[in-house]
């Protein structure tokens, strides 16, 4: 499940720093290099060496991040894990083919992603070693890692840009990595024109185990928490986030201690589990007492935006928020 696998990934262990070696050429060489037979030398977020005979174009995603980043630069990934989910809650950058499902994002499956034969498996650092062990006899793994708390857009471009020197499609990214910059500035305008620059602004999803509700907060470390403030936003969170994700754990008494600022969510109609600020916690007394919901300063957000994606879903996030904070 999309949230269990996120909760494990949390707690995984921070992967070293990623560099990358051999791989400057402008995109314009691409398609020469490949004909030529040049290899492609890298080194992953684990700082094994990958090494690839051209530009890889039989690509597999084993996490919805990679796949987003691999569609965006222009490669349609043969296999991808969990194409429903992805479907569902990805929809900045739509898949353009029928890849092959390749299982969960936390087990994927070996024999079928060996029947199709790839030139490149992307996965990301949330995935348990033993299983990007196997993966490696079947075709070279760049492993990118999934996330990093202390520089998250950072995080979030240098994973791009590890594929696309990958994919030979460096160009392409930096053509994305432009146009999300240019959103952020676009946002950020919009929200100040709008009286909103430095508004107080607090983002968390929520979901019903066990008829108890958990609120998870994106806090400043977040990939969403450090686009929020690049528009202009202030965290209004003052819980501590995870050293990976930036993400937090709270319940409706924790979201007292926000004051009054504006809220926003995530949700998915596709899992009924996933929108309890409109279900669960409707007739909630702590809920309907807070100060932004009584003013009505609650937003939920399109469903489909993917909160762990690329400059896309970034892009689309931004899009989403001058939307429901400025109109």
């Amino acid at each position: 499940m999309r949230r269990l696998l996120l909760t494990a990934a949390v707690t995984a262990a921070a992967a070293l720093t990623m560099t990358a070696c051999g791989t400057t050429e402008p995109a314009a060489d691409d398609a020469a290099k490949k004909k030529s037979g040049e290899r492609i030398t890298l080194t992953d977020a684990n700082g094994a060496k990958v090494e690839l005979d051209g530009p890889a174009e039989k690509v597999v995603g084993t996490e919805w991040n990679v796949v987003e980043n691999l569609i965006s630069l222009g490669v349609d990934p043969v296999g991808v894990a969990d194409v429903k989910g992805y479907k569902t809650w990805d929809t900045a950058v739509a898949l353009k083919n029928e890849p092959k499902d390749i299982g969960t994002r936390g087990e994927p499956s070996m024999d079928t992603i060996a029947s199709l034969s790839p030139d490149l498996i992307v996965a990301t650092t949330d995935l348990p070693p033993a299983a990007v062990k196997q993966l490696r006899e079947v075709a070279p793994v760049l492993e990118v890692r999934s996330a990093d708390a202390s520089d998250p857009i950072g995080r979030m471009t240098e994973n791009l840009d590890l594929i696309a020197q990958a994919t030979g499609t460096t160009e392409k990214a930096d053509e994305l990595k432009e146009q999300f910059e240019a959103k952020l500035a676009e946002g950020r305008k919009a929200l100040a024109d709008a009286g909103l620059a430095g508004a107080g602004y607090a983002f968390a999803d929520g979901y019903v185990v066990s008829n108890q509700v958990s609120i998870r907060p994106y806090t400043s470390g977040s990939l969403i928490g450090a686009v929020n403030e690049k528009i202009g936003l202030k965290n209004a969170w003052k819980i501590e986030g995870d050293k990976d994700y930036g993400l937090a754990s709270t319940d409706v008494e924790g979201l007292t201690e926000l004051g009054d600022v504006q809220f926003a969510y995530i949700g998915s109609e596709g899992d009924k589990n996933s929108t309890p600020f409109a279900g669960a916690l409707a007739k909630d007394k702590v809920w309907t007492s807070l100060p932004f919901v009584k003013k009505g300063d609650v937003h939920r957000l399109p469903d489909g935006i993917w909160m762990f994606g690329g400059p896309e879903s970034m892009g689309q996030y931004v899009d989403a928020v001058v939307e429901a904070l400025a109109k």
